[in-house]
């Protein structure tokens, strides 16, 4: 399969999969495509069942690329031995249910990543997320809400919207919402300083390991924060 075949295929279950991240993970030593003798890219089944697993690794737990690695070598000794390759399990994946990038992809530079988002209308998010009108306005004026273009939002806008309504629906205000944007806010000034050398490099490989540790990054910190506040609520619920 050519690189483009390969991402047809992988974006269904990861839809924010890129040629980009797949040429990154090759230049990481993770994937090993064969290559046409005029330097196309060639994947066996056995290169998807592996970017399957390096993908679900990253999305499912977070793990970082040197753990990925770690694994991927002890199978790499299983299956030489005779145990064969397990495939990972799967779990698709999509804002309200819906999939973003399933057109066909050819092997050609990525477009960028503001054309690969899901364009929604204000009446789609208000639908999609069951917020009213006014409270979608309150919302946007606290900055947790930020439209793309005026009147049409991303696919995050939506994953926002719909958590918000889920706490309001448990009894919590918008005004008390400040707290987390503010919170939100820090980490990414965190975030940016560790990421920002990374992006001023001309080199797309840079570029990409940026990306990825953005996503680690974030990753860890809905973990860690997930733990915080179960540690906090023990007392409360007794346990």
């Amino acid at each position: 399969m050519s690189i483009g075949e390969v991402l047809a295929q992988l974006r269904p279950d990861f839809p924010d999969t890129t040629i980009s991240k797949l040429r990154f993970l090759e230049a990481e030593g993770l994937v090993e495509p064969e290559r046409t003798p005029s330097g196309y890219r060639k994947y066996s089944r056995e290169d998807v069942d592996r970017l399957r697993f390096v993908l679900t690794a990253q999305r499912d737990q977070y793990l970082p690329l040197r753990v990925i690695r770690e694994q991927l070598a002890r199978r790499d000794a299983e299956a030489a031995a005779g145990a064969g390759w397990p495939r990972p399990a799967l779990v698709a994946v999509g804002p309200s249910g819906e999939v973003p990038g399933r057109s066909t992809v050819s092997d050609q530079p990525d477009q960028p990543d503001h054309a690969q988002q899901v364009r929604l209308s204000r009446s789609d998010l208000l639908a999609g997320s069951g917020l009213e009108s006014s409270t979608l306005a309150e919302v946007e004026r606290l900055g947790l809400v930020v439209a793309v273009a005026p009147g049409w939002y991303d696919s995050d806008a939506l994953v926002i919207a719909a958590a918000v309504a889920g706490l309001l629906d448990h009894g919590l205000e918008v005004r008390h919402l400040r707290a987390v944007r503010a919170a939100a806010d820090r980490d990414v000034g965190l975030f940016a300083q560790l990421v920002a050398p990374l992006v001023r490099q001309r080199d797309p490989a840079a570029r990409a390991r940026a990306a990825e540790t953005a996503r680690e990054l974030i990753g860890l910190s809905q973990r860690l924060h997930a733990a915080l506040v179960r540690t906090g609520l023990r007392g409360t619920l007794g346990r």
